[in-house]
């Protein structure tokens, strides 16, 4: 008798879930979930700046709560641009440092963020500060040259990182392990220029978790004219290393510091610094 009532509740059970992961109650539940989600904010302050978030998931929570804390190098990089710089976001993400940059300094900002996970926020936090007017979403990867191939991803997650355009490798030139990959068109900064009319860049910031020494190699008069960079550069990744500084170098930029938070000390991105170029009697 017991194995009988035992059997009938499995299936009870089972029916239940069914309904829950597959009826229309878990589509409408499902849809309902994904719009709240989309619709959550975070208000943060720095400097006396304040930026509205978008935090749809845990991940974006995060880079919010640690704003001030996880690169304070890049804001404090952010903080000494000339008011109305052109600035190019290279690997914005979701546009964290693209708003700070308009909202604390005015900067005309260019955000260059092909994944297609994080466009829509990135969209969303420009819209939420009112920086339509200052910031430009690019939604291309930048490379060497004028290319048609795959941008592989590592997160499907709205806000996720480390993805790579037309290379395996990741941000420490080991084979990524990838989840998510489509076909794009990827530039090179004088392709951004001469064929997208985009303006010359001021300042440059650069973050793509790995081909930051290609996206130089294809930089030409750009980087010989910009007059600081801020690159994120793994030094245990000697190719990237040492063909960024090769490229950086010729284009008559100086390196003046290298830094990362303590908070990647103990991480897997102990290696891992931003560079701080700058040309000689730069501002």
């Amino acid at each position: 008798m017991g194995n009988v009532v035992k059997g009938v509740l499995k299936g009870l059970i089972k029916t239940l879930l069914n309904f829950i992961t597959e009826g229309r109650a878990a589509k409408y539940l499902n849809s309902q979930i994904i719009a709240r989600a989309m619709v959550r904010k975070q208000a943060i302050k720095h400097e006396g700046v304040e930026i509205i978030l978008s935090t749809p998931n845990s991940l974006n929570e995060f880079r919010a709560s640690s704003f001030s804390v996880k690169e304070p190098e890049t804001l404090e990089w952010i903080d000494k641009i000339p008011n109305g710089s052109v600035v190019w976001d290279i690997g914005a993400n979701v546009g964290l440092y693209s708003c700070y940059a308009a909202k604390k300094r005015g900067c005309r900002v260019f955000s260059f963020e092909p994944s297609i996970f994080n466009l829509e926020l990135l969209a969303r936090n420009i819209f939420n500060n009112q920086l339509q007017d200052l910031i430009t979403i690019v939604p291309l990867p930048l490379s060497e040259s004028l290319s048609v191939n795959k941008l592989n991803l590592s997160s499907t997650e709205w806000g996720g990182a480390l993805s790579t355009f037309g290379y395996d490798f990741g941000h420490d030139g080991e084979k990524m392990n990838k989840v998510f990959e489509f076909s794009i068109i990827g530039i090179s900064m004088v392709d951004a220029v001469k064929l997208l009319n985009i303006p010359q860049p001021d300042y440059i910031k650069l973050d793509v978790d790995g081909i930051e020494h290609l996206i130089l190699k294809g930089g030409g008069f750009v980087l010989e004219n910009v007059k600081g960079i801020l690159i994120e550069i793994n030094d245990d990744f000697e190719k990237q290393a040492g063909d960024a500084m090769q490229y950086l170098e010729k284009s008559g930029l100086v390196l003046k510091e290298k830094r990362h938070a303590e908070y990647f000390n103990n991480s897997i991105f102990n290696k891992t610094f931003n560079q701080i170029w700058q040309r000689n009697h730069s501002a």
